[in-house]
């Protein structure tokens, strides 16, 4: 198999990558654009673009942006507000996997920067339901995350008649390079369906009939003729200001002590902080699934980003990559399904692909230092370290989440 001369991906990611003739993947070719592009002519575009929006008068909000308590939500809203000048409405899914310390985040962040706030929360029965059914046919406990997270902005959008979507990074630029930051690509419903939503729209669930409509009609993207009506667009922040997600969550550590947290499945503590289950049972199951999990996609960021090395990498990606999820046990008892039955379950989506047993015990076919034998052979594509590796730097108070209990609602935090 393989594997990227540079990062830590190998050839089946699931969103798609290419290879140069050399093996230089092309998230890692797209990201060496961010060295090469005019920065400030970029932001001078987008501000052109938004100004339209910024001038109308058929909203008290001029735009909506999708948050959660956690990742580049504060970096985001802070831009939109005080660089852009935009008036946002803030729009947030409730994942009902929350953690106290994303509540608290979210609270935070729409008292402190003065933007109203919608949260979408669906009847936990239905939620169960539906997690059941992605579970059993697209091996996947975080399907109504992703759908309530990329939905319920657009229906927002449409009910409120606010038709332009800030959205922070867009996958297919920033990890694999499926497009380039040139193309300024926008939200698409095709995009949505066939790699956030693994191919499945709400509707395709109703196909074998074990649920109905009343079960996922909140799930339902406004078809083409709603968004045409309010000229719904979404927009994506990486295209137009150079992304680096972890130096903006440490100015809004910084600015406006947003929380940190320490995960379960990778030293990153500012990302995914509002969820029990990314870092946890959700990115085990990636691991099983694709061979490889969140901390190869964290350590792939820092090392284009010049804080980190291959060989400091691979020593990472070994530390977190087989530690077993402590969530288990509260996603069993929230859905209402044995731990028994869910190690059956993830026995079921251990892909034969990526792994084999050896002495009784499961290991991986490709695992990561055979490949570097040949790469470190090339050290053409060998990056320089800028800068250390530092999640602590001007931290406080790091949180960590010993409770093993969701928050469903959470009653705000004032600091």
């Amino acid at each position: 198999m393989q594997y990227c001369v540079r990062c830590f991906y190998h050839e089946h990611h699931p969103l798609n990558l290419t290879f140069t003739e050399d093996g230089l993947c092309s998230g890692c070719v797209v990201h060496e654009e961010k060295n090469e592009i005019d920065w400030d002519f970029k932001l001078k575009k987008l501000k052109k673009i938004i100004k339209p929006y910024l001038n109308s008068k058929r909203s008290i909000n001029n735009c909506i942006i999708p948050v959660s308590g956690s990742r580049d939500s504060y970096f985001i809203v802070h831009f939109v507000k005080n660089i852009l000048g935009l008036n946002p409405l803030l729009v947030n899914y409730n994942i009902q996997y929350n953690t106290d310390v994303g509540i608290r985040n979210a609270s935070y962040l729409k008292s402190l920067l003065g933007c109203p706030m919608l949260t979408l929360t669906v009847s936990p029965e239905k939620v169960k339901k539906i997690t059941r059914y992605t579970m059993e046919k697209l091996k996947s406990i975080y399907w109504h995350c992703i759908a309530g997270q990329t939905v319920f902005p657009v229906q927002v959008a449409h009910k409120f008649r606010i038709p332009l979507i800030i959205w922070g990074c867009h996958q297919g630029v920033d990890q694999v390079g499926m497009f380039s930051h040139d193309h300024e690509v926008e939200m698409t419903r095709k995009y949505r369906k066939e790699h956030d939503l693994m191919g499945h729209e709400a509707e395709d669930l109703l196909i074998e009939k074990e649920l109905d409509f009343n079960d996922i009609n909140q799930f339902v993207y406004p078809n083409d003729r709603q968004i045409s009506d309010v000229g719904i667009r979404g927009i994506y922040l990486n295209n137009f200001i150079r992304w680096d997600s972890k130096a903006q969550q440490e100015l809004m550590i910084k600015k406006y002590n947003y929380e940190p947290s320490n995960l379960q499945r990778t030293f990153d503590r500012y990302s995914n902080v509002e969820c029990f289950h990314y870092s946890g049972l959700h990115d085990y199951i990636k691991y099983l699934k694709h061979g490889y999990s969140l901390v190869s996609d964290h350590a792939t960021r820092e090392l284009r980003l010049n804080r980190l090395t291959r060989t400091e990498g691979i020593k990472l990606i070994n530390r977190y990559k087989d530690i077993y999820p402590k969530d288990i046990i509260m996603f069993s008892n929230w859905i209402g399904i044995s731990e028994k039955n869910i190690i059956k379950f993830l026995d079921k989506v251990r892909n034969k692909k990526y792994w084999k047993k050896k002495n009784n015990k499961w290991e991986l076919r490709y695992p990561l230092e055979k490949s570097n034998q040949n790469i470190l052979l090339n050290k053409k594509y060998a990056l320089k370290i800028k800068d250390q590796l530092d999640y602590t730097s001007g931290i406080k108070k790091i949180s960590d989440e010993n409770k093993l209990d969701y928050n469903l609602l959470g009653t705000g935090w004032d600091k």
